[in-house]
């Protein structure tokens, strides 16, 4: 994302229809947000684009402040992130590779990229060893990967700079509202497996992720939400605009969203379906003219789109938030701080 300027691509792109000039748009609209002092950003990520080479780029976003929160399937967190924060490492494949002689020598198949079992399972303990130290009470997915971003600051991790620890350092909130889908979840059960006391224990509150992530949204004067592929951290972000007109907030819909996936529509499935769409829930302002889909594979456009904003610059004028600190404050589920 610093090294390589695609600043050039994207501008030839302005010149082409179809997918070029949607990427184009989408580029356009990310540097808007990033322009816009108003604008909270949020980043939801899911698909195995960390895990097939863009692992830096979320972390990177995080480190030169063009994200402000981050919402993510728990296996881009815990599988992918935290693993390679241990020191472990994802390799090149094949989707053609036997899976019977894979699962012999306990190695892991994401698509094309292989992990080892046995290092992933050393992920689960770390996991373990961090839900073993805290006071027993609900927390939110928030809360515990902050945690995790902390017990990496503290000399833990063998690899710097993972999303997690940055996102620790400067205070970007990272949820995962299906945390259990992941290692996560591994980890927490064998945590559980061991309790004699289930009503003292570490537990998640998938519900105060959502109050959480709602009063980001309510806190705002305007969003912009980046989608990586879709699914749970596409409707949650989508959602804290409905959940604070449940609570009685009038918070806009999201001004400015670009989505890439490759999901077809048709279907009526999540992943796939428009930002236009979303506009017929009062979710994103389609109308305002601040969105944008792009169709195609993550790991050919994210980078794109992110080298762009990064050399456009607009992120160095943006104020830092710090949301993970704001959040912390706040005393009761109504409060909004000052």
């Amino acid at each position: 994302m610093t090294r390589v300027d695609t600043t050039p691509i994207i501008n030839s792109y302005r010149k082409i229809r179809g997918s070029a000039g949607d990427i184009a748009r989408a580029a356009d609209i990310f540097d808007a947000m990033l322009r816009d002092k108003d604008c909270t950003i949020i980043l939801a990520q899911a698909g195995s684009a960390h895990a097939q080479g863009c692992l830096n780029i979320p972390a990177d976003m995080v480190k030169y402040n063009m994200v402000d929160a981050v919402i993510s399937t728990g296996a881009c967190i815990f599988d992918m992130d935290i693993f390679e924060a241990l020191g472990f490492r994802h390799y090149h494949g094949s989707d053609q590779m036997n899976d019977h002689e894979l699962r012999k020598l306990y190695i892991d198949r994401i698509y094309d990229t292989l992990i080892d079992e046995e290092e992933l399972q050393q992920c689960d303990a770390a996991i373990i060893g961090v839900a073993e130290s805290l006071p027993p009470k609900a927390y939110s997915s928030r809360e515990l990967i902050r945690e995790m971003g902390r017990w990496l600051a503290s000399g833990n991790a063998k690899k710097k700079e993972s999303l997690v620890q940055l996102a620790y350092e400067n205070g970007v909130p990272i949820f995962t509202p299906a945390m259990s889908d992941s290692s996560a979840g591994l980890g927490m059960i064998q945590y559980l497996w061991k309790l004699e006391d289930l009503e003292r224990r570490v537990s998640l509150d998938s519900h105060k992720d959502f109050l959480e992530a709602t009063k980001i949204k309510m806190n705002s004067l305007a969003t912009g939400v980046f989608i990586v592929g879709g699914g749970v951290p596409k409707n949650f972000v989508q959602d804290t605009v409905i959940g604070a007109e449940v609570v009685g907030c009038e918070a806009p819909m999201h001004k400015y969203a670009v989505q890439i996936t490759v999901a077809d529509a048709r279907d009526g499935a999540l992943s796939g379906s428009t930002l236009k769409e979303a506009s017929s829930w009062g979710k994103t302002d389609y109308y305002g003219g601040g969105t944008q889909m792009v169709f195609g594979e993550a790991t050919a456009l994210w980078p794109l789109l992110a080298s762009y904003a990064y050399h456009r610059g607009g992120w160095k004028n943006r104020k830092r938030r710090r949301l993970n600190d704001w959040l912390n404050a706040l005393k009761s589920p109504s409060d909004m701080g000052k």
